[in-house]
């Protein structure tokens, strides 16, 4: 089976097309605040997708961008002592970000490419339009004409005759149409932005952010008008897949379909996919309503396995509701895969599985698995299918365990090494390399843990015969003794083993 996606411009499920190299682009975060679970929910759905096409022999190229240039950013100048500017800021963010990145076990990114770093780009592209008569200066910004491209309004299923204004009041008088958007704005962030936004008194001493030179004079980019630059330059002309938040359908990805195109004369994005929202309390999570859960916090207190299967519950496409009775069905989830997982490794390892053992319900079991998960992420990432298909191994794992007791008095009370080895490679490379969850068998680390403390003792004893203090030093060796662990001193150093 063919992987299969929703595809918002074609409006329907369709067949994924590519090469052997995909090249994805996801709108990222504009760095003004600590990312919350709804920031979370496309970066988890981005990253399984990047998994699954990894998964299934295809070489991803992941970017995804940082906007760090924004009047969300400016507004929190001077609102600590360290933010004496709007780079400052987006610091302060951008780090946070990357680090809840990393806490969520996410695959990284080929680059995350700045909006700082990629101003000359973004003025070439703005120069092309101009150029190409679909964009016009007006009192030192530049406005892209929306009647120039006849596809305008493909994505968000909109007539241009019938789209509101876009962008702030002030501009209005500036632009030829309504719907006109900024490519390039003049001077700095107006104060009513910055106000707008601020979460401090600002006084009299207003920012107005960074700006730099262009050929229309001193200005800031538009916002649309960013990704294109970006996303080009480190991707090409056309993105296999572009990925971003419902949200940002229109204007956000209208406009940079729109300003795209026309520059290059060449398709966007074969495949536009858009990940429905989170809800809570009947809203969706955003910093501006105020309803949020940082990251940090919900690591923290759920973990990251737990977050990651609670969002595993919900299709990308549609909305997800974040409550207690949801995030405890993820909690019962993963601790359902999670103690199965840590016996099939006990079990695995221990002495009792046999090569000659065979329990075919097991192993029957590990191939269904993997084909009903393949089937389930092929048919648009049904996420919720592929748990279950998982989960549906736990309880043929659990029935082969739980029937070595009753097989004992038989005398018959062996492991299939063979069927458990499925099992748990099953786990590794669906739950483990797909889902992004962190299996780690609560085996491995006593051992582990157990082997610290004992090279511990060791550096004790031997600082103990060091000086001199022989009486000491066999007393550790017994001790190590005397719990399972044996000690011999050779000619290469100590080792030890446990018993």
């Amino acid at each position: 089976m063919s992987l299969v996606v929703t595809d918002t411009l074609a409006g329907e499920r369709v067949e994924f097309t590519a090469d052997d190299d995909v090249t994805l682009y996801v709108c990222g975060l504009t760095v003004s605040d600590d990312p919350h679970l709804g920031h979370a929910r496309l970066w988890f759905h981005a990253d399984v997708l990047h998994r699954w096409l990894s998964y299934r022999g295809y070489a991803v190229r992941h970017v995804e961008n940082v906007t760090d240039v924004n009047e969300k950013i400016t507004a929190r100048v001077g609102e600590r002592d360290e933010w004496a500017t709007e780079r400052d800021v987006a610091t302060t963010f951008t780090e946070s970000t990357f680090a809840a990145m990393r806490g969520l076990n996410l695959l990284r990114a080929e680059v995350y490419p700045r909006v700082t770093e990629h101003v000359p780009a973004i003025r070439d592209l703005v120069e092309t339009l101009v150029d190409g008569g679909y964009a016009y200066e007006s009192n030192g910004s530049v406005y892209f004409d929306v009647t120039t491209f006849e596809a305008y309004g493909a994505l968000s299923n909109q007539a241009v005759d019938e789209l509101e204004a876009q962008g702030e009041p002030d501009e209005r008088s500036e632009k030829r149409n309504p719907a006109d958007f900024a490519l390039w704005k003049a001077d700095g962030v107006s104060e009513t932005a910055v106000r707008e936004h601020a979460n401090h008194d600002h006084g009299d001493a207003v920012p107005e952010g960074e700006t730099w030179a262009s050929p229309w004079g001193e200005g800031r980019p538009g916002w649309h008008v960013e990704c294109s630059a970006m996303s080009t330059t480190h991707l090409g002309d056309t993105l296999d897949v572009h990925m971003g938040g419902r949200d940002l359908v229109f204007p956000h990805h209208e406009n940079e379909i729109a300003q795209s195109e026309a520059a290059t004369g060449e398709p966007f994005a074969r495949h536009w996919l858009h990940v429905g929202l989170l809800q809570t309390d009947g809203e969706k999570m955003s910093s501006s309503i105020g309803n949020v859960w940082t990251v940090p916090n919900a690591l923290e207190e759920l973990g990251v396995n737990v977050l990651r299967t609670f969002y595993a519950g919900a299709a990308y496409r549609s909305e997800q509701t974040l409550t207690e009775e949801t995030i405890a069905e993820a909690q019962e989830r993963w601790e359902r895969l999670s103690r199965t997982y840590d016996r099939a490794v006990a079990a695995l390892d221990s002495a009792d599985a046999y090569a000659t053992t065979t329990d075919e319900s097991l192993r029957e079991a590990a191939e269904r698995t993997r084909d009903a998960f393949e089937t389930a992420m092929d048919d648009d990432l049904n996420l919720r299918r592929a748990t279950a298909a998982l989960l549906s191994l736990t309880d043929a794992v659990n029935r082969h365990l739980d029937a070595r007791s009753v097989a004992t008095s038989r005398g018959d009370d062996n492991y299939d090494y063979r069927g458990l080895h499925a099992a748990v490679t099953a786990f590794d490379e669906l739950g483990g390399d797909v889902l992004g969850l962190q299996f780690e068998s609560s085996t491995d680390g006593d051992v582990d843990l157990a082997g610290e403390l004992v090279e511990l003792v060791l550096d004790v004893r031997e600082a103990e015969r060091e000086a001199g203090n022989y009486d000491r030093a066999d007393e550790l060796r017994d001790a190590l003794d005397a719990v399972g662990v044996t000690v011999e001193d050779g000619p290469d150093g100590v080792e030890y083993r446990f018993e």
